[in-house]
This record gives structure tokens, C-alpha cells and sequence, in this order.
């Protein structure tokens, strides 16, 4: 997730100078032209163009809706829209992500888009991606573009341990991986120390990955009680994965202790070194693999392995909502769609190196092209679900206060299992019972 937060009283300045005059009557009483703020996240130069461009088409072949690009930033956006729903000043349209959705929702900041949306959006996109902008039966944004984990893989290193290269149709298991693992990790001047080690697991920020991952195990972590309230679960399925991470770090040695407190792009010098032979990544990060790797490193992309629940994982789109203020919530829901047809959002996605959730879309050239590793994002797409956090109120909360330091602790191995398990649902499910009253 892209989102960052900063007070409130730095996104009221920032939502001055960004969006000023927004919040208006959005129209021309001259002519009665209704012009309409979008608020755009795109921080890509090819993103950025591909929106402006799209911005521009629409304008020159809508006479009475007219649409005006402001560019926002993913550093401040939530306390930005904060300060500009509660002072009544939202832009009609607005870039965000599902997980943010669920708070601005329960404050009736957003416009259901169900009697809005027509109908060859509806069937385009699949419903899987629609269950993470709807709540209560109530659709409070539209899906555009979704990101899943995927790992990233030194193609040499693989060719020269002669293990399988799994695919979507044929990935690796769990256990298949600990075992490729172990094969690709070398200590080869037998100093204790790995020179090479299997996989390195970045998990400065753990708990997204850890939950999202849960699925392809068949586990989910948050489950809705018979009493319709969330509550959170830590059984066998639920820490399969994070189990494995911590055999892998502390027991096996196939993945070093350092990458613990590592970003993603951490990784990645270590990578380009044959420091590590694989690493869990988001399908984003392709980007700069390609424009960092040295001349002549050959890397590849793979599919996550497979669980009870096979290739699934959470994910948390990006999306386009309408604000509940807007006077033009069916000309805003038009332009949305517009801007999420199958062809627009294979740009969108090409700029952003992101998967459309468009079904057509999926389905393009430039997206099913083994280059770039963008056809194994194609291929297991399909397997993306809601991430279980979605809709869960209290959710950030208990992802700051317990859920990573918890993980951080664990997969370092200050303690077990059960102790885990005790913090992310004994002390977990009181946040979320303070929230459910």
C-alpha cells in the first residue's frame, strides 16, 4: 500500500495550494456547463501523462461535463481528504486505495456508485476486485489497478541449481520453495556465513505481506463472527507463512537476519550481487530491477507458491471514488468509467507497472508479453482476492500497536508461536471490540 500519513494541520496546507477552490458548484451558470475536480495520485511520469491525456480527450469531446486534473501526492492523501471532507471542499473524483475506503465510508464522506455505474463496467470487472470497494451492500469506489506479490529471481542462479521453474499453471508449493530454498543457498567458503543465501525477506513494514499471504494457505487471519463482527484468528492455516519465514531466518538460514529491517529496495543491491537469489517483491518493483539491474544480469519474474488456497493473495487496488457531496455524483461515475475502460487502463497500468483489474484489459498484448515478467502478472490474476483487513474498523490500530512489532519481534526470534498468536488475536481482538461497540 502507497498510502503514508502526516497531521492534519500539514495536509489542510497542502489541500490549500492542491486543490483550492474545489468543494464548489462545480458548474458554469453562463452556460451551464458542469466542470468536475479530479484529484489524480499519479506520481509516474508515463502515469502521470496517460491520466492528463485521458483528462484532455474526454474535454475535447464533452461539450457540458467538463473535467479538471489537480495532482495529489500518495505521501498525505488520507488527512488531505480528511481536512477536505470535514470542511466541505472534496473534489468530486479522487485517486485512493480500498484500504482507505473503509473509515471514509463509516463517516458517509463517499457516494455509493451502484445506481451509477453502468453496466459493461460492471461485468469487465470481476467480482472478486468489486467485494474490495464494497461494503454493506454499498459500492464506494471503483477498482482500477491492483498489485500482486510476486518473487523476483536471479535467472542464472536458478539455471545453475537445476531446480524446476515453477509457473502459474505449475508453481512451486510451500515446501517445493523451502527446498529450492536450501538448494540455492551457498556457503562456499564454509565460514558459517552464507555467501549466497535462497531468499531475502524485506520486512521493515511485515504485516501487510504476512496477512495477504495467509490466503494462499488457506488461512485469512480476520473473520467475521456468527454475530456479523470482525475477529481475528491465529490457527495453523493463519501462520503457515509466517512460520515458514521464521524457519527460514532462524532455523534454516536460507534468508539473512538483516533483510528483516529492509525495504524492498533494500534488497536489491544484494540482489544485483548474487547476495540472494530470490526476493518476494511487489509486481511493481519490476520497474526498477529493470532500470537498476547491471548490464547483462538476467533476472526473472515467478509466481508466489501455492497453498491449501493455491495461488490466492490479498491485494488492496487502487481506486476512483465519488465524494458524497459531489452535485454530479452520475457525471463524475461517467467519467470514472471513461477512464477505466479496458483499453485506458492497460495505459494506466503500463505506467504505473501495475495490473489492471479490467478482465479485457488483462487480456492485451503489451500486458501478456513475457518481457518484464508482465505475463506471470496476467496469469495470476486471477488468484487475487480482498485482503482480509478490508472493511475491518480498528484495523489500523492494531497494525501499528501489536501487529508489527509482533511480527518484527517474532521473525526475529524473540519468541514463539503461541506468543505470537496471543498478541495478534488475544490482545488484537480487543482493539477490535472497542471498535464494534
Amino acid at each position: 500500500m502507497r498510502t503514508r500519513r502526516i497531521t492534519a494541520a500539514a495536509a489542510a496546507a497542502l489541500c490549500l495550494t492542491l486543490v483550492a477552490g474545489c468543494g464548489g458548484d462545480g458548474s458554469d451558470p453562463s452556460d451551464g456547463t458542469v466542470t468536475l475536480e479530479f484529484l489524480s495520485l499519479a506520481w509516474q511520469k508515463e502515469s502521470v501523462d496517460a491520466n492528463k491525456a485521458l483528462v484532455k480527450r474526454w474535454n475535447d469531446t464533452h461539450d457540458k461535463v467538463k473535467v479538471k486534473y489537480v495532482q495529489g501526492s500518495w505521501d498525505n492523501i488520507h488527512d488531505q481528504l480528511l481536512t477536505s471532507f470535514e470542511g466541505g471542499e472534496a473534489p468530486d473524483i479522487f485517486h485512493d486505495d480500498a484500504s482507505d475506503l473503509t473509515d471514509f465510508a463509516n463517516g458517509g464522506y463517499l457516494a455509493d456508485l451502484g445506481p451509477y455505474l453502468p453496466k459493461s463496467l460492471k461485468e469487465d470487472i470481476p467480482q472478486a476486485s468489486w467485494d474490495t470497494t464494497t461494503f454493506d451492500h454499498r459500492t464506494y469506489g471503483i477498482p482500477f489497478l491492483q498489485e500482486p506479490r510476486v518473487l523476483i529471481a536471479n535467472t542464472k542462479l536458478l539455471k545453475q541449481s537445476g531446480v524446476r521453474i515453477p509457473t502459474a499453471q505449475h508453481p512451486w508449493t510451500w515446501d517445493e520453495f523451502e527446498k529450492v530454498s536450501k538448494k540455492l543457498t551457498h556457503d562456499k567458503n564454509k565460514d558459517g556465513r552464507p555467501d549466497t543465501y535462497g531468499v531475502a525477506w524485506s520486512m521493515k513494514e511485515p504485516v501487510s505481506q504476512s496477512v495477504n499471504l495467509s490466503l494462499s494457505t488457506d488461512g485469512k487471519i480476520f473473520y467475521k463472527g456468527e454475530d456479523g463482527k470482525n475477529e481475528i484468528r491465529y490457527d495453523a492455516a493463519d501462520s503457515a507463512v509466517a512460520q515458514l519465514i521464521n524457519r527460514q531466518v532462524n532455523e534454516d538460514r536460507t534468508a539473512p537476519k538483516s533483510g528483516l529491517g529492509m525495504s524492498g529496495s533494500d534488497t536489491l543491491p544484494g540482489f544485483f550481487a548474487g547476495r540472494y537469489a530470490m526476493l518476494p517483491l511487489n509486481f511493481s518493483y519490476r520497474q526498477q530491477v529493470r532500470q537498476q539491474a547491471p548490464e547483462g544480469f538476467d533476472w526473472t519474474v515467478l509466481p508466489m507458491p501455492s497453498g491449501a488456497g493455491g495461488l490466492a493473495q490479498g491485494t488492496a487496488p487502487q481506486t476512483l471514488s465519488v465524494s458524497q457531496d459531489s452535485r454530479h455524483k452520475q457525471a463524475a461515475t461517467d467519467f470514472i468509467a471513461y477512464l477505466t475502460q479496458a483499453e485506458h487502463q492497460v495505459q494506466l497500468a503500463r505506467g504505473d507497472w501495475l495490473l489492471p483489474t479490467s478482465t479485457e484489459a488483462l487480456k492485451a498484448p503489451s500486458l501478456t508479453t513475457d518481457k518484464n515478467g508482465w505475463r506471470t502478472g496476467a496469469d495470476i490474476a486471477k488468484g487475487l482476492r480482498p485482503s482480509p483487513v478490508l472493511g475491518v474498523r480498528g484495523y489500523a490500530e492494531w497494525k501499528d500497536k501489536i501487529a508489527t512489532p509482533a511480527y518484527q519481534e517474532y521473525y526475529n526470534g524473540a519468541f514463539g508461536i503461541d506468543e505470537l498468536r496471543k498478541r495478534l488475536a488475544g490482545d488484537g481482538n480487543r482493539i477490535l471490540d472497542r471498535y464494534q461497540r
